[in-house]
């Protein structure tokens, strides 16, 4: 079993230090948030709290630093730990303009990247991007083959519903970089299944895990690719501990996501108090394991 940190709601001045902490104390991962922007006036649903409503609005201070530029610094402050994101709105964004960033950030490094991409829940975002919401999972699969071929470093064209363009060259190239999709939908699944290298789930509890778990190996039976390696990424609901890992390592999940800390420690903590959750969490957890 392997460990991501999510360092989401960090505050901006311990961003790069954290990553350096969950290094130290034995995480094998660090992942970071992703939203564009932030509407004064947000009427989607967000699919993580009881009312459909965020926690975050644009009145409050928790930041959401631009994915790429985030884990290239933590990329050089850092040695061993894999760069993900829970989650990266793909659908929203242009792939050429991805496949350059990320592929950029893989080479430079030396390879600890994997793109985590999900299709969003906030309209208003994507309608501020210029960007039709209701094709975002259409736009979703051929970004992802857009991206298959521009990181081969080949001459490669496209034309496709959403994206064309002639043959063309992308350097630098990282080759086949792991594609892990996100969602709870049976859509979702299915794109994983078919075009990914691994699913990430929304936050939930391990008990709740094997029917999505079940659906997904059916899906994965139907392209094929059952025998293939395939990440399964658990965003842990909190609280959580060594038997609830057992429980999962068992249901064939490959790593288990920990919470921001600050739903643990509430709003702003030090870096110190970040630092003694963390060790305590490895300690009992991840050391065991």
């Amino acid at each position: 079993m392997k460990f991501c940190n999510m360092l989401a709601f960090i505050e901006n001045d311990q961003l790069i230090e954290t990553a350096v902490i969950s290094e130290e104390v034995g995480f094998d991962s660090v992942s970071v948030s992703d939203h564009i922007v932030l509407p004064e006036v947000i009427n989607s649903w967000y699919p993580d709290t009881a009312d459909g409503k965020p926690f975050f609005t644009a009145t409050t201070d928790w930041a959401f630093p631009e994915p790429w530029v985030a884990l290239a610094m933590m990329a050089q402050a850092t040695k061993r730990v894999r760069l993900l994101q829970s989650i990266y709105l793909l659908p929203a964004r242009n792939p050429i303009e991805v496949a350059k960033s990320t592929g950029t950030l893989s080479v430079l490094s030396g390879n600890r990247l994997s793109l985590c991409c999900a299709v969003g829940w906030m309209k208003e975002e994507f309608d501020a991007y210029g960007a039709d919401f209701h094709t975002r999972g259409r736009r979703a699969d051929e970004s992802i083959a857009v991206l298959r071929k521009m990181w081969s470093g080949e001459i490669v064209e496209h034309h496709g519903e959403f994206f064309d363009f002639p043959r063309l060259r992308i350097l630098p190239q990282p080759g086949n970089m792991p594609i892990i999709v996100s969602g709870p939908s049976e859509k979702v699944m299915r794109r994983a299944a078919f075009l990914g290298d691994g699913w990430m789930s929304r936050m939930s509890k391990v008990a709740d895990m094997p029917p999505s778990l079940d659906k997904l190996a059916a899906y994965r039976k139907e392209a094929g690719r059952e025998n293939e390696p395939f990440e399964i990424i658990m965003v842990a609901e909190n609280p959580w501990g060594l038997d609830d890992v057992r429980r999962a390592e068992d249901m064939g999940i490959t790593e288990m996501i920990l919470l921001p800390a600050f739903f643990a420690l509430q709003k702003h903590s030090t870096l110190d108090e970040k630092r003694r959750y963390w060790e305590d969490f490895s300690n009992t957890v991840i050391q065991k394991a």
